[in-house]
């Protein structure tokens, strides 16, 4: 009796070492800001329900991550179509969500990397103004509108916060600045990291901001989005790009991707990345329980 539980034990200890093996590993990588962080850890608890042994990487510079991807050290990343289009592939002209989806797929898939169903939001840049600025500037309601503004009714206190990357890329503030005509120069513009212009938003200290569209501080400091009237900042809608190699061993992946990305719009993503960056939940507990709110088959 004793040799035959014996027997069962090892069979089972194997055939649960077996299975254990069979689960194909996925490396998904993040960036370094909490939209990221979220996107990759919801991914990564979902694909585990699904038999995957998903490792998620975290910390990432936009360049580190693509060349991990492209030299085959990850198999997937959230990326958004902005990002491809200007600074993965130099692309210049100005193309709308569907048509920068369509050049980032075609460019890309010679690079070995393919582009599965997109989320629903665009996480793209805008510029806002703190609640009491917009209470006492009510016509400022496009980015022109700021610009007017910063000419003429509030010289007194013109300074515009910029995180640090747009302010010296030549397609953030340069670009910016020359097809809205704007008068920012160093006398009106403050560099900081990006979190802090939030914080000089919500505190006052500045007279308008570059925030992201999905960013949860929006609602929670109320800042209020301008509109981008003359179509500046490029489409960044998010999709889960893998390796084609990868897929081609696992094909039912991009099925299995679809319904989850699907979940993803710009209110969505607005209350997930507020929960860890105003609530201080961890993304981890989160990405829990927006699976558990949010069930997939």
């Amino acid at each position: 009796m004793k040799t035959s539980s014996f027997l069962l034990g090892c069979v089972l200890l194997f055939a649960g070492f077996a299975q254990a093996a069979e689960k194909p590993l996925i490396r998904i990588g993040a960036r370094v800001f909490t939209e990221q962080t979220l996107l990759a850890e919801i991914t990564a608890q979902y694909l585990r329900t699904k038999g995957y042994d998903a490792k998620v990487t975290g910390g990432l510079g936009s360049n580190l991550a693509r060349s991990a991807q492209e030299s085959g050290q990850l198999d997937m990343v959230w990326e958004y179509t902005g990002v491809s289009l200007v600074s993965y592939n130099h692309v210049t002209e100005k193309l709308d969500s569907q048509q920068s989806l369509a050049r980032v797929t075609e460019l890309d898939a010679k690079k070995g990397l393919t582009w599965l169903s997109p989320s629903k939001f665009s996480n793209t840049y805008a510029l806002a103004l703190p609640e009491k600025i917009a209470a006492k500037y009510p016509q400022i309601q496009t980015i022109s509108d700021l610009d007017r503004a910063l000419r003429d009714e509030a010289k007194d206190n013109p300074l515009v916060a910029l995180d640090t990357e747009f302010a010296n890329r030549s397609d953030g503030l340069a670009g910016m600045v020359k097809l809205y005509d704007m008068d920012l120069t160093r006398r009106n513009i403050r560099q900081m990291d990006a979190g802090l212009v939030y914080t000089a938003l919500r505190n006052g200290q500045v007279f308008a901001g570059l925030v992201y569209t999905t960013d949860g501080r929006l609602s929670a400091f109320k800042l209020k989005l301008l509109e981008d009237d003359k179509h500046y900042f490029p489409d960044y809608t998010a999709a889960p790009v893998v390796r084609q190699e990868y897929l081609d061993a696992h094909p039912q992946l991009a099925a299995q991707l679809k319904p989850l990305a699907d979940l993803f719009d710009d209110e969505t993503m607005r209350q997930l990345n507020a929960r860890v960056d105003v609530d201080h939940q961890s993304p981890s507990s989160v990405a829990a329980d927006f699976l558990r709110q949010h069930p997939l088959n």
